[in-house]
């Protein structure tokens, strides 16, 4: 019913993805599939509702409907199997945003935070930019799959570590974290007396069956630590309308994030996020629904052909979201040299995996979410750049 082969021209549009090729990677001829954004539009009801709110042509401020948030609680009750409340939920402009939000609100200046490297930039970003002091518990990978380190966990944490961030599913690994790693990790911090801030932006993108879990449904004590940050921006590909939902059943979390949040005037939202996400909510599973198995679909294409043409190059399917997170280091290239030969004779753009910590030597990310055609056309760029 949907169409995700279409080819949609994306340039002048003030894409990240497309119009910044030069300022990234030094050139435009090359064929970006870097940056955690889908080359297909948005469900249909979505652009709809976007477009009926341009002919209006009036646009003041806004506000979250309420009607937002009770389609939000429905949709985390059938897909994650969560029952909240709507008055635990709050919002923020991204969660890319929510980020240093929350570490200035849970945090004071050289507190210790903790991430799992390798994990997306912003998470490292939004402690160093802050003035805190990181903490890392490295994911110990076992052939491509990622598993934590639990000793190293809890030993962190007895350092005195102050907020935990957690990506759940996890970017770039693709991991969707278990009931008895999100309850071993949850009690620690609980034990320790961590904060857990929970970005689960990948959360409806769970791929092969997976199931994803909500953190602060694992337990009530564990919620009680837990601010948790979801979003329809990855889902529907509105990534660009700066629209989160946060949510705390904690009283005293949502109180201190809702000051800093009105402390920096940006409780009201987007007006545009406002409307997408309320579309969204109301209309788009069906969408999603079509969406999943296309994305399989994509990844299935390439892993067979890695498998059988390129088997030094290596990922894992990810459990969840439509990111690889690609192994280079049987190319026998270092790091650097894989770089320049994906950008100089494949003429691909993908993240640098050392962008997401020190463990991403040899690694790149790469983004699945386009048409197959397109897809069709990076694995011959990977044949040309890296065929021997």
């Amino acid at each position: 019913m949907y169409d995700f082969d279409t080819i949609n021209d994306r340039s002048g549009s003030f894409s990240v993805k497309y119009d910044k090729r030069r300022e990234l990677f030094g050139t435009e001829d090359l064929l970006p599939m870097w940056v955690a954004d889908m080359d297909f539009k948005s469900p249909p009801e979505v652009v709809e509702a976007a477009r009926k709110l341009c002919d209006i042509g009036v646009f003041g401020y806004s506000y979250r409907p309420e009607s937002s948030i009770e389609l939000f609680v429905k949709w985390v009750k059938k897909r994650h199997s969560w029952d909240i409340k709507p008055e635990w939920i709050t919002s923020s402009p991204g969660i890319v945003a929510t980020l240093p939000l929350a570490v200035r609100v849970f945090t004071e200046k050289g507190d210790k935070v903790l991430i799992q490297t390798p994990v997306y930039p912003p998470f490292h970003a939004a402690v160093k930019d802050t003035g805190r002091s990181l903490v890392f518990n490295t994911l110990i990978n076992n052939n491509g799959y990622y598993t934590i380190d639990f000793e190293d966990f809890e030993n962190k944490l007895k350092s005195g570590v102050k907020l935990f961030i957690l990506c759940s599913p996890h970017n770039p690994i693709g991991r969707v974290w278990s009931r008895d790693e999100l309850t071993q990790m949850g009690d620690l911090c609980v034990k320790y007396g961590v904060t857990i801030i929970s970005d689960e932006i990948h959360s409806d993108l769970a791929l092969y069956g997976n199931i994803h879990i909500p953190t602060a449904s694992v337990s009530e004590s564990i919620s009680a630590h837990t601010l948790t940050a979801m979003a329809p921006s990855k889902t529907f590909n509105i990534a660009g309308m700066m629209n989160s939902v946060i949510l705390t059943s904690s009283p005293k979390l949502l109180a201190a994030f809702n000051k800093e949040l009105h402390t920096m005037r940006i409780e009201s939202g987007n007006l545009f996020g406002h409307i997408t996400m309320e579309a969204a909510y109301r209309y788009g599973e069906n969408w999603l629904n079509e969406l999943i198995p296309y994305l399989e679909g994509n990844i299935d294409y390439l892993y067979d052909i890695f498998c059988s043409e390129l088997p030094y190059i290596k990922f894992r399917k990810p459990e969840a979201s439509f990111l690889l997170w690609m192994d280079f280091r049987a190319t026998g290239y270092t790091h650097q040299e894989v770089w320049e030969r994906l950008v100089k004779v494949s003429k691909l753009g993908l993240n640098d995996g050392e962008a997401f910590g020190k463990e991403g030597n040899g690694f790149m990310r790469l983004n699945i979410a386009v048409p197959r055609s397109v897809l069709s056309e990076a694995a011959e760029r990977f044949r040309i750049g890296f065929k021997k």
